[in-house]
């Protein structure tokens, strides 16, 4: 819907306004600004709801409050005519001021009232008193710092932070080490030093120049599982799905979808025909590449329903496309941005809104290294002086293949999983294409590691793996992906590469309602014998052809790894020559230069581990040093 910034201090609507100006993108339809001495609220609108009369700052009857929001609440209307009975006056039609009266009824309670995707900043002058907040699975995002002298400065974009000038741009060490391993900045923390995150479902206080943290809202359906026949659970997550997919079309504006031709997305896109029965635009992207296009099963959709599918074959250009994707992010960019930012272009062109399949995966149980544990677990069992020295050597000895998933890579993950159990296993699994704490310490100089205030990454999996929310093995790994991967990796990815090109994403399969309703589902409804998403494929079949759901997991990717030895072998020898993070004292030249070797010559596939590395060099001079997109651009031209 939008982006929103605050800044308390001197010459606040200055800074409020340079804030709002560094997301434009996200609301490029109007600017908002409210003020009083050494206060200034600013807002970049994307209008979707009450186009002609839903402004931000938008304050209530008394002008006592003040509120800037981002996102939707789906609903408000229910809200809205419980608060109009109690006699509450309205000054708009849009969604988001039944957040203004809610506080007047219940105070910081409110929020547990709110069903959607937001964040946002209420104002109390009376009280002079900031209440922040975020939603329940962390769907919109906020971010905040305390200067000097009582300054203080909040936005839904780190860029609009740092444009406050509240802050020097400092790399936040920690949250690069941890980011290397986990592929997200875990906690609080930011990729810059004082710039803090907001945690999903928590609220956050300012008051007096200080600032107090607390969660309104925990995931605790694991342990009330629910029974009932195999077609009495797949009529209940049916009906639980439909009415999810109602309420986000909530929209002043046309909607759409993404349609990628997985079962998600083709779920979510299918029940949407269903509700409104009437033909709606689609989005795909395919690639030349026939054996990684998914476009004919997005077809099979589209032409099902009768939907107006908007198709493009894109060009995997993608060496190009980092420096926008790490300017919208402020962190580095992730494979998995590249479908979304693409699909978004495409989407842009017609629409502001479109539903997504994000969120069927953590909830049902759908990516297969959920089932690979219990692999890991049953070849466990062989000696692990076997294991070590036998097979162990005998893995290592197949060759790569530098695809997706390729079989020597799931043979080196089972032999080395095996080694550890539980949460310690799942929680190593995560690092594993990537940097585990071995190859970070050889990579990070003494002195970049001795700077660390906590070295330990397999701990931000371990503390929610084993906080006792859940019981049995798979529930503990889908809560910790959702209460980590899903609102620091997957759906930041998902917020920031649509809203760059002011497109509005909304996940019906993860909203709060849903996700507790599918922890309280049986394991074997998630995870039935090798079949994952085994409910959610039930549902299905009563949407779609069988083909569609039975065929293999594939994913919107590129053919990295192979580029890396080929086209970009130049440019990464060249970024890392220059590394400014070698410059800094935190890596070692060598060791990078080892990894691009190893990797050029084919000795192993390092493909994740180099994309890191490459990010964080062009993050580092977007980002820190402030160099243009253009200039970037150039860099890598002449590097390649």
């Amino acid at each position: 819907m939008c982006g929103i910034a605050g800044f308390f201090g001197d010459g606040a609507r200055e800074k409020a306004v340079r804030m709002a100006e560094a997301m434009v993108y996200r609301g490029p339809d109007d600017m908002g600004i409210y003020e009083e001495p050494g206060i200034a609220f600013s807002q970049r609108r994307l209008s979707i709801i009450d186009l002609s009369g839903g402004r931000q700052p938008i304050t209530d009857e008394s002008g006592d409050l003040v509120l800037v929001c981002n996102g939707e609440i789906y609903n408000s209307p229910i809200l809205r005519k419980a608060l109009l009975d109690k006699g509450h006056v309205f000054k708009t039609n849009t969604d988001v001021e039944v957040i203004l009266h809610l506080y007047q009824e219940k105070g910081d309670r409110l929020v547990s009232d709110l069903r959607g995707m937001f964040a946002f900043a209420l104002w109390d002058k009376s009280r002079r008193r900031l209440l922040m907040a975020r939603d329940h699975m962390g769907q919109k995002p906020l971010f905040y710092a305390i200067g000097s002298g009582g300054t203080f400065a909040f936005a839904s974009e780190v860029k609009s932070i740092l444009a406050s000038d509240i802050l020097d741009r400092r790399p936040d060490i920690d949250a690069i080490w941890h980011y290397m391993s986990l592929r997200y900045v875990p906690d609080n923390r930011s990729m810059f030093k004082g710039v803090i995150k907001l945690p999903a479902a928590h609220c956050a206080v300012y008051e007096d120049g200080k600032i107090s943290v607390s969660r309104y809202w925990r995931l605790n359906t694991f342990k009330n599982k629910i029974s009932g026949s195999e077609r009495e659970l797949t009529d209940r997550l049916e009906s639980v799905l439909l009415e999810s997919v109602g309420t986000h079309l909530l929209s002043d504006v046309p909607v759409g979808t993404f349609l990628s031709g997985g079962i998600d997305s083709s779920l979510v896109t299918a029940m949407m025909a269903k509700i409104t029965g009437r033909s709606f635009p689609t989005f795909s992207i395919g690639v030349k590449e026939q054996d990684i296009n998914e476009l004919p099963w997005a077809r099979m959709i589209s032409s099902r329903y009768g939907l107006d599918a908007r198709e493009e074959i894109v060009e995997a250009d993608v060496i190009h496309k980092i420096p926008e994707m790490v300017y919208h992010m402020d962190e580095p960019s992730d494979p998995f941005g590249v479908g979304v930012y693409l699909v978004s272009q495409v989407a842009a062109r017609t629409v502001k809104v479109v539903l997504t399949g994000d969120g069927g995966d953590e909830n049902f149980a759908g990516y297969d290294r959920f089932a690979g544990q219990k692999l890991a677990g049953l070849y466990s069992v062989v000696p692990s002086a076997l294991r070590r020295h036998v097979f162990g050597r005998i893995f290592n000895l197949v060759p790569e293949s530098f695809g997706y998933k390729s079989f020597a890579s799931k043979l080196k993950w089972l032999n080395d999983m095996s080694f550890f159990s539980s949460g310690e296993r799942y929680a190593r699994s995560m690092s594993f294409l990537r940097f585990t704490d071995e190859v970070k310490g050889s990579l990070f100089t003494q002195s970049a590691q001795s700077a660390l205030e906590n070295s330990d990454s397999v701990s931000k999996i371990l503390d929610f793996f084993n906080d006792g929310t859940a019981s049995e093995l798979l529930d503990k790994m889908l809560y910790t992906d959702l209460m980590t991967r899903m609102p620091d990796h997957l759906l930041a990815i998902s917020d920031r590469m649509s809203m760059a090109h002011s497109i509005e994403t909304r996940p019906p399969l993860i909203d709060y309602k849903v996700t507790e309703f599918a922890a309280s589902l049986p394991c074997s409804m998630k995870l039935h014998g090798k079949t994952l998403k085994y409910l959610l494929r039930k549902v299905s079949e009563r949407y779609m052809d069988k083909r569609l759901i039975d065929r293999p997991k594939q994913g919107f990717g590129f053919p990295i790894a192979r580029w890396m030895r080929g086209e970009w072998a130049a440019f990464m020898k060249r970024i890392f020559q220059e590394s400014r993070f070698v410059e800094l004292g935190i890596f070692k030249r060598d060791e990078m230069l080892k990894l691009a070797e190893e990797h050029i010559s084919g000795r192993a596939d390092h493909n994740f581990r180099l994309w890191i590395l490459i990010n964080l060099e062009v993050w580092h001079r977007i980002c820190v040093e402030g160099m243009s997109l253009d200039d970037v651009r150039e860099f890598i031209d002449a590097a390649l």
